[in-house]
């Protein structure tokens, strides 16, 4: 059995969320998407005005990845609380409904696990809590990286929030990886190298890496 085959046994949900915003996680779900043949959604979208996390994943997929619309869309780029009060919306998070699909299916948040998504203070967290979907996290490699991911680890396992493992973006040039590894005992579902150049070929290519530990 691989993997793939393995983890897909287990679960075919997954969310994918990050140590906090611009580390990759569009990148690492398009991957997951296409090397898992899994449908996509993100329910909370902000900063539409700059164009959606759909809309690059469907390049990125090359148009080959079903994708659920969002439940909220906002405009302006910021966290979702803060996006929706400027607005004047509010979000409820009882709407955000998972998509019924016979597929596996890749759920994408916005930043990381503390991040607000209504204005009372509800966060990725407490929807995850909810869900007990099994959560893919992704780490980007610079100065701070491991305490932040470490951090968003303990607090899946403090919180009973199910861990799949870890995807590494970029080149890992201060050894996170390692100490990572060794302190939370987490497995690396994907690493991703430093790419000048993102697309659909390329996401192509890394489907190869996808549990390759």
């Amino acid at each position: 059995m691989s993997f793939t085959e393995e983890l897909l046994g287990k679960h075919k949900i997954f969310f994918v969320t990050g140590i906090g915003t611009g580390v990759g996680k569009t990148l690492a779900s398009a991957i997951l998407c296409r090397a898992l043949k899994a449908d996509y959604w993100k329910p909370v979208q902000s900063g539409s005005i700059e164009g959606t996390d759909s809309d690059e994943l469907r390049k990125l997929t090359g148009g080959q990845t079903h994708i659920f619309p969002e439940t909220y869309l906002l405009r302006e780029p910021l966290s979702p609380h803060a996006a929706a009060e400027k607005g004047n919306i509010v979000i409820d998070p009882t709407k955000l409904l998972i998509p019924k699909t016979n597929n596996n299916l890749i759920i994408e948040g916005a930043g990381g696990l503390m991040v607000p998504i209504s204005s009372d203070g509800f966060t990725f967290g407490d929807l995850l809590q909810q869900w007990q979907i099994p959560v893919v996290l992704v780490s980007r490699h610079y100065l701070g990286s491991i305490n932040h991911t470490l951090l968003s680890i303990d607090y899946c396992r403090s919180h009973h929030i199910p861990l799949a493992g870890l995807v590494f973006n970029g080149n890992d040039l201060l050894g996170n990886e390692k100490i990572i590894c060794n302190i939370s005992k987490s497995p690396i579902l994907l690493r991703i190298p430093e790419m000048t150049e993102i697309s659909a070929e390329k996401v192509d290519e890394m489907i190869g890496n996808f549990g390759a530990i």
